[in-house]
Formats: structure tokens, C-alpha cells, sequence
């Protein structure tokens, strides 16, 4: 689904009835101007002769604007010789009074004309710019059309500016292979409606929707947060207890613990105690400030690049990748307990020392004392944002507080074109939680109360307040298989040297994976450094005695005949497949 981004249906039907109007504009101004001029032309005299035409020229560019005015009075002047013989003074005056009022009549009624012909010539100009201007509704067809300009990511998360992620990017190096934007945006929906929250020193001071008392009382508990191990005396007897109750306890009003609850903390009403809420807040306000104003940053084409940037990186170092191979099974040596080697789908054979799998890969049998947690989640495509401002490339992130007590709050992540995760016009919108029902059944009462979900209508007011909802044009629910957290003796029969690696967790952050594939290594390589600084190119020797490189462990079954050792067996009935493999 991934694509460059180009310029979309969209932004060039808007170019192109620009282009229109400004094309027509000078079309209409040129027939204008030449019925002026034929109007009020001088009648062409058939003496002229070609000498005289650039002096003519001259004369008539010097006389312009009263001969045009004078479109009437070329006629009364074509009268004039018959009344020149007329011998009457008194004749004579009158005839000259006449003309000059004529003339002063024609000016005024040429002028009356031209003003006419602006003023309707304005108000094409402005209805071609109105039209040029008005955001075109998206349609489900267009979506279709331009999907490839969308990367819609199975696993919705951030990354904190200070996180485990982050640090590890840099040190590595991997930074260098992707880019990130910074989210612009912290909301808060409360009685009903979507609102910012001020993070930082600057947006609690610039904030209206706060009185004065409120701003003290917000900048002095989270000055006291972040250093909360200095005192501990201010939370003493509440560290068993929920931290909403200790909320309670700090003189801050309800509308400032809602922000700090679920805005800045992000942590559950119902299950997190105090300690954890402080932790939390204190981390929030560790990451403010380092690559924005807000904490978060979010990778350009979506979550699926940072895997991408490390692939890309161990291929610079001599990684081998295997695309399109699926692991049909894994070869186990009965006497060693350990994994040789695995069977992909075509029947190739992979040999290596250590194995590294998400619990997918296993058989059913190996995972079946496993209990999984589930993961509620929904992508939506829509056509505008859950909080219009004057600009439209905002990056959002809100949390609805549960609706119900023992449910969980519901995490949405918004998403501009500028991620170049969805066409332009449109926004991409991450619902997360964890489940409880199925992921519609989770999801679908919160989607409803922020977007309109028949795409067909223009819009639906929000509490009879005129406020347009986004339409939905494009939705889909899912569960996920939560495998995190699972220790490693759940799993039965597992060879020493095959290494389990959890799916996606429901956390914003990714700091668990980072840990888990630490932890992971050190495993197998106790003595080697993790993800370790790339060093420059211009350090790196080439060795030159024509060495041959070392055998990667790969052979084909089809080219080789060799028959498979009789200790070797197979997980999942891996031995099966690859002796009916030989026979062949």
C-alpha cells in the first residue's frame, strides 16, 4: 500500500479550476475591451495612406479616452456639416449648446457602462476564486482510486522524544534512514466535546480555556511532579491507593484532573495507582520540549519504516533477507533439544545457530497453556479533522475517558497528509484499546460520538450547537492477539535455541520492545553490545587476502538429495514435509 506521495485528484481539479478562471478572465477583458474600441473607434478614413499610419497611432493612443467616451458623438458630428452653412449666431449657439450637453451625456453613460462591465467582471473573478477556494468533498470512489497513497499501520503508537526508541535510534544511527514529525496536538474530550490541552509552560500561560487560579494551581502541581522521589511526604499513605483519588487531594478542580488523568499522565482511571500516575506525568513532562512542544513524534509513512531503517541497516553490515518465505517448520535435533534448522514454504532449507520468532510462527501444540490478551482496534479514513483550527495539517492524539466504570479509555491518534499516511483532504484516525467485547462493540459508541458516520450526508450538528462532524468514509474493526508479558515457560517443548518475540502490546510507546529485544541478545550474545554505533566509512578497512566469505547456511532440498539425519525431528510435522520432499 506504501506510495510516493503526489499531487492528488483533489489538489489538481483545484489547480485546474484556478488555471480556468484565470484563463478566462483575460479571454472576457480582451472581448471587452475590443467592443470599447468598436464602439468608440474612429471611422477609418480611406486617404490614409501607410506613412502616416504610426502618426495616427499616436494621435488616437493621445485622444483615447475621450474618444471612447464619445461613442455617440462620432454620430452628432456627421450632422455637423449640414449645420455648419447655417449663417444664425443664435443658431449657431444653440446647435454648440446641444452638442456639448450630448457630449457630456455620452461620457456619463459610457461611463456608467464600464463600471458595469468591472463590477460584473469582479464578480466573476470572486465566484472563480470562491469556487477555486472551497475544499472539494472526498468520495468513497476516490479513495479507492488513490489507495496506494495511503499506509495504514496495524499497530498505532508514538514515540516519546526521551524514550527508549528514540535514544536508541540515535546511538545507532538508524536515525538517519527515517523521518519524523512532531505531534502538534494533546486533546481532551470531555462533557461532550473536543478540546486542546496546554502541555507546556508557554500553552498554560497562553491558555483561555483555564481562569488564572487554575493556571497556578496546574503549573504548581506539575513543577512538584517532577521531582516527586524528593517529596515523598506530599503523597505518604496514598501509594496503594488509585491516583484519581489522589488527585482529589491536591485542590485542583475537575476539569484540571480530567487533563492531568487522561491528557498528560494517560493512565487508567480505574486501575493505576499513584505512584504510577506521578511516574507517568513526570515522563510526559521529561519529553516536552526537546523536538517540539508537545512529547511525541511520529515517523513519516507510518510505524512500518522503523523496522525498515534496521533492516537497512543490518544490510549494510552483511544481513540476508529471505523475502516472501514463509516458515512452514522448524527441524529439532531429539538427543540436543536445539533447533537446526528450518523448512520454508518452498521447501528450501535454513540452518543457523539461534532463532528468533513471534509466537505465530509456533505450533499450536507449543501454545497451548498461553493466555492471550486482546487488543480492540479501528482505522478510519475521514474528511476532516475531530478539531478544525486554521490549519489542517495537525497531528492529534486524544484520549476518551470510559463511558463505563471497568472499561478501559480508548486511545485515538489522528493523522494529517503531511505523515504521508493518507491522500490530501483527508485524515487517518487510530482507535486503540484493550478489549473487552469485540473491537466494533469497543469501539464503535466513541466513533460515533466524534464522526458522522453516513458519509453520504453533509454533515450532522453536535448538540444543536451547528458544529459539523467529520464524515467517515472509510472504516474498518479488528481484534488483536496481545502477546506480551508472557513468560517463556508457557510455552511447552521449546528448543533452547529458539528465542520468542511478542506481537504488538496496547502501550503508546514502544519501550517494552526495545527492552524484549535487548534482553533477547544479551541472551544469545552476552559479550557484544547492543545496536552498538556504526562506525564511519572512512574507518572501515577492507580486508584484501581473497578469503572466501563463510557458507550463509542456505541449501536447496531440490538441488541437493541429501537424505535428513533419523535423530532429526520436526515441530509441527516439519520431519513429514521435507522426507515427502526428498522422495520427490
Amino acid at each position: 500500500m506504501s506510495a510516493m506521495p503526489g499531487p492528488t485528484l483533489s489538489s489538481t481539479h483545484k489547480v485546474v479550476v484556478s488555471r480556468m478562471s484565470l484563463q478566462q478572465e483575460p479571454g472576457s477583458c480582451q472581448d471587452l475591451a475590443e467592443d470599447v474600441k468598436e464602439a468608440g473607434a474612429l471611422p477609418k478614413l480611406p486617404a490614409f495612406e501607410a506613412s502616416d499610419t504610426s502618426e495616427a497611432a499616436q494621435e488616437s493612443e493621445k485622444e483615447c479616452l475621450p474618444v471612447e467616451s464619445q461613442s455617440l458623438g462620432t454620430g452628432s458630428c456627421e450632422i455637423a456639416p449640414e449645420s455648419v452653412t447655417c449663417n444664425d449666431p443664435e443658431s449657431m449657439t444653440e446647435r454648440k449648446d446641444a452638442e456639448m450637453t450630448s457630449e457630456r451625456e455620452n461620457v456619463c453613460d459610457a461611463t456608467s457602462d464600464q463600471s458595469a462591465l468591472e463590477t460584473g467582471k469582479t464578480e466573476k473573478v470572486s465566484t472563480a476564486e470562491a469556487a477555486a477556494l472551497e475544499p472539494k468533498k472526498i468520495t468513497y470512489a476516490q479513495i479507492v482510486k488513490e489507495g496506494r497513497r495511503f499506509n495504514i499501520d496495524l499497530v498505532s503508537k508514538l514515540l516519546y522524544s526521551r524514550g527508549l526508541l528514540i535514544d536508541l535510534l540515535t546511538k545507532s544511527n538508524v536515525s538517519r534512514y527515517a523521518e519524523f514529525k512532531n505531534v502538534t496536538r494533546i486533546l481532551a474530550f470531555q462533557e461532550g466535546r473536543v478540546e486542546q490541552v496546554p502541555c507546556s509552560r508557554a500553552d498554560v500561560f497562553n491558555s483561555k480555556q483555564l481562569t488564572m487560579v487554575e493556571k497556578r494551581m496546574l503549573m504548581k502541581f506539575l513543577t512538584f511532579c517532577l521531582d516527586y522521589e524528593q517529596h515523598p511526604n506530599e503523597y505518604q499513605g496514598y501509594e496503594e491507593r488509585k491516583f484519581s483519588e489522589y488527585l482529589k487531594t491536591q485542590k485542583l478542580t475537575s476539569n484540571l484532573q480530567h487533563f492531568i488523568l487522561h491528557s498528560i499522565a494517560m493512565v487508567s482511571e480505574a486501575d493505576s495507582g499513584t505512584i504510577e500516575g506521578l511516574k507517568a506525568t513526570k515522563r510526559f513532562l521529561q519529553c516536552l520540549g526537546r523536538y517540539g512542544n508537545t512529547p511525541f513524534l511520529f515517523p513519516l509513512y507510518g510505524q512500518g519504516e522503523i523496522p525498515q531503517c534496521f533492516c537497512r541497516m543490518c544490510a549494510v553490515f552483511g544481513g540476508i533477507y529471505c523475502l516472501r518465505h514463509s516458515v512452514k517448520c522448524l527441524v529439532v535435533d531429539k538427543e540436543s533439544g536445539r533447533c537446526k534448522a528450518l523448512i520454508d514454504h518452498f521447501g528450501q532449507r535454513i540452518s543457523a545457530n539461534y532463532f528468533v520468532v513471534e509466537d505465530s510462527y509456533l505450533s499450536e501444540k507449543t501454545c497451548t497453556n498461553v493466555c492471550y490478551r486482546q487488543i480492540s482496534r479501528a482505522v478510519l479514513i475521514t474528511d476532516q479533522s475531530v478539531l478544525k483550527t486554521d490549519s489542517d495539517q495537525q497531528i492529534s492524539i486524544l484520549t476518551v475517558p470510559p463511558v463505563e466504570q471497568g472499561q478501559p479509555a480508548i486511545r485515538v491518534i489522528e493523522l494529517c497528509s503531511s505523515t504521508m499516511t493518507c491522500m490530501r483532504n483527508t485524515y487517518l484516525v487510530h482507535f486503540t484499546c484493550s478489549s473487552s467485547k469485540t473491537a466494533k462493540e469497543d469501539l464503535e459508541p466513541v466513533v460515533q460520538k466524534l464522526f458522522s458516520l453516513n458519509a453520504e450526508t453533509e454533515g450532522e450538528s453536535e448538540n444543536g450547537g451547528g458544529l459539523e462532524k467529520p464524515r467517515v468514509l472509510w472504516a474498518v474493526y479488528f481484534n488483536m492477539r496481545d502477546s506480551s508479558g508472557i513468560d517463556r515457560n508457557s510455552y511447552d517443548c521449546l528448543p533452547s535455541n529458539v528465542y520468542v518475540c511478542s506481537g504488538p502490546d496496547c502501550a503508546l510507546g514502544n519501550d517494552y520492545a526495545v527492552k524484549q529485544a535487548e534482553t533477547l541478545f544479551q541472551e544469545m550474545f552476552p559479550k557484544e553490545e547492543f545496536c552498538p554505533p556504526p562506525p564511519n566509512p572512512e574507518d572501515i578497512v577492507y580486508d584484501g587476502d581473497g578469503t572466501q566469505p563463510e557458507d550463509p547456511g542456505f541449501s536447496s532440498s531440490s538441488n541437493t538429495k541429501t537424505e535428513p539425519s533419523p535423530k532429526e525431528s520436526s515441530d509441527g510435522g516439519s520431519c513429514k514435509v521435507s522426507e515427502e520432499h526428498h522422495e520427490e
